[in-house]
């Protein structure tokens, strides 16, 4: 019989839903080496926890963090909460010996994130980041693609991660739109984001050159706030995020980058877009087409050159083969289950997971670069 692996989970939100559903569906589809048992769920709030865990299958809830990571039957803490309550959750997981996997970005600030990184090192328990666009078969493809020296040498790397949820002035002033609760605005939410692929595909992050702004200074005070929804009350409050931050980039290979996020681009409800260009040739991928990468091979006769658009549903492309039949396309929520699955095999082999609390440190050093290069005017080395 497998053993068994009790997962926790800290958060009912929005994430804590698509983590919940990864954990239902890794062990239907895929063979992983542990019985896992969703056993519980904890939220702050007495009706959020209860309905949660009803609805996405925990068999209990609780509303006590600190007691809940404690537990002695849990194996695994998984953490969906807000972004500054990652770090006392990871750090009281570690502390009780915890697996942990956490959502992100790693944390609000480049040493919050290390003092993440050592207490899990310390405490030599697996640890990972839930980066889940890193699993969508087409840019596990990618990867494999630009390993094999598909497309060359990389010259450059240009990637925009545009949204539009907060261009209405009457938006009221959440949780995301405050620097002592998110750390940053769409710099750490979406350029996060593409900082992380970026990483993952072309290397290291060496040099930044930033720019950063907040179109709308003021907004009215929240009555009411739930995910990336929220009610107004009266009185009005200070923004203190980012509402769009670009930077251009220098990486250790000697490619060069462009990175967009904003939150005010309409009709861009969640643009992720990238593109890589190399000396043999280039690839494209777009979260709104998931299951797509397109490739444009260099070497190919002149007569025959152009994208190919890859559906990227075959058996034998990363993960697919234990969903559909090819063509059969899948969508955002498989990425979460991908990660998962990852997640426990580490587990289960006892090597680090892939991607881990070191890569949310190395993410960190770049968006705190950036942010120090937009205060000054200048190119930031960005260290560790």
């Amino acid at each position: 019989m497998a053993k068994a692996l009790n997962v926790g989970l800290v958060g009912g939100g929005f994430m804590g839903k698509a983590h919940s559903n990864a954990w239902r569906q890794v062990t239907r589809f895929f063979d992983v080496p542990f019985q896992v048992t969703m056993k519980a769920l904890c939220d702050v709030q007495p009706d959020v926890a209860k309905r949660a865990s009803r609805t996405y299958g925990w068999q209990e809830w609780a509303t006590d963090w600190k007691k809940f990571v404690a537990r002695p039957d849990l194996d695994v803490i998984d953490v969906c909460t807000d972004n500054f309550m990652h770090a006392p959750v990871v750090l009281a997981a570690a502390k009780a010996r915890k697996n942990v996997i956490c959502e992100k970005p790693l944390a609000r600030t480049l040493a919050e994130a290390k003092q993440m990184l050592r207490a899990v090192q310390q405490a030599k328990v697996t640890h990972m980041l839930s980066q889940n666009y890193r699993t969508a078969p087409a840019v596990a493809f990618a990867k494999d693609l630009i390993a094999k020296g598909a497309i060359g040498q990389i010259y450059h790397w240009r990637a925009t991660y545009l949204q539009d949820w907060i261009v209405d002035p009457n938006f009221p002033l959440v949780w995301r739109l405050i620097k002592q609760k998110a750390g940053s605005g769409a710099h750490g939410d979406l350029n996060e984001h593409l900082i992380d692929m970026a990483r993952f595909l072309v290397g290291e992050i060496t040099d930044v050159c930033g720019l950063m702004k907040t179109f709308i200074t003021e907004r009215p005070l929240p009555s009411a706030a739930v995910g990336l929804a929220g009610k107004a009350a009266r009185g009005k409050g200070k923004v203190t995020v980012d509402d769009a931050a670009l930077f251009l980039a220098k990486f250790a290979s000697g490619a060069v980058g462009t990175f967009e996020a904003t939150r005010f681009a309409p009709g861009r409800r969640n643009y992720h877009v990238w593109e890589v260009n190399g000396s043999k040739g280039s690839l494209r991928w777009n979260l709104e087409r998931l299951n797509e990468l397109e490739y444009f091979d260099r070497t190919a006769p002149v007569q025959t050159q152009g994208f190919t658009t890859i559906l990227a549903t075959d058996a034998g492309h990363p993960y697919f083969g234990a969903w559909w039949p090819a063509g059969h396309i899948i969508g955002y929520e498989h990425t979460f289950t991908h990660t998962i699955l990852n997640f426990i095999t580490a587990i289960a082999k006892k090597k680090p997971a892939s991607p881990n609390f070191a890569d949310g440190v190395a993410s960190q050093a770049v968006l705190e670069a950036v942010e120090k290069s937009a205060k000054a005017g200048r190119w930031v080395k960005v260290t560790v």
